[in-house]
């Protein structure tokens, strides 16, 4: 059975009037978990395409910004977003559930966000209800405002990103110690340590983006510090 027919019969359940709670419950530890991940980003994801106005956009496209999804997949995938779309909670509320259901797992709840920064950016915008959006929603999961700095960084195409940012670190920390840190990042994204998180194998995109700008940044710290001698 693949991911999206799991994800489909425990959003069915939810449909059916199971608590959200309750679906979670049987989601807690792997590989059930990372099932768990998809239904929070699909869920807030849906509850984001209202949040700026364009519910008919292309979920596929939006999906696969985070996903990778198998061509027989689209099918179920598109299926799910419209069963998560449909519901009337209030995003705030999935997002206080999905924090109890994932408890102190703070890098999980991390992976969270970017992947709903995925899906904002799909479309090529970031609307300023989307900011919105994805501000509460980081305060409900806890995530530091640095990180989240990081992140819309990252995704937001205002300007070339910090590279500093991007590794969250200052200009006047040694060169050596950023280095530790891009390490550490690096190390991070390694696709065994993802999935531990609970992060789906599909979900894939999200550490091969993130491990590119994390490269790109410390790239460009490197080479200006070769530049000025340091």
């Amino acid at each position: 059975m693949s991911i999206w027919s799991r994800i489909s019969e425990a959003l069915s359940a939810l449909r059916a009037g199971e608590p959200l709670t309750q679906v979670f419950d049987r989601l807690r530890t792997p590989p059930e978990r990372s099932v768990a991940f998809a239904i929070a980003v699909i869920a807030l994801g849906a509850k984001m395409a209202k949040a700026d106005g364009h519910v008919t956009r292309d979920e596929v496209t939006a999906f696969r910004e985070v996903f990778q999804i198998a061509k027989d997949d689209e099918a179920g995938a598109a299926r799910v977003f419209n069963l998560a779309r449909q519901d009337v909670a209030g995003f705030d509320d999935y997002a206080r559930r999905i924090k109890t259901m994932f408890g102190d797992q703070s890098e999980t709840l991390f992976d969270l966000v970017e992947g709903l920064f995925h899906i904002a950016m799909a479309d090529g915008v970031y609307h300023p209800a989307e900011d919105s959006f994805l501000v509460e929603v980081a305060r409900i999961f806890e995530v530091p405002d640095h990180q989240f700095a990081q992140l819309r960084c990252r995704f937001v195409p205002d300007a070339r990103p910090d590279p500093y940012a991007v590794l969250g670190v200052s200009p006047d920390m040694p060169l050596d110690k950023i280095k530790q840190v891009w390490r550490q990042k690096v190390r991070e994204m390694h696709p065994d340590r993802m999935v531990a998180r609970g992060v789906p194998e599909e979900a894939r995109k999200i550490a091969e983006k993130r491990l590119a700008q994390i490269n790109t940044a410390w790239e460009d710290i490197s080479e200006t510090a070769s530049a000025d001698g340091i």
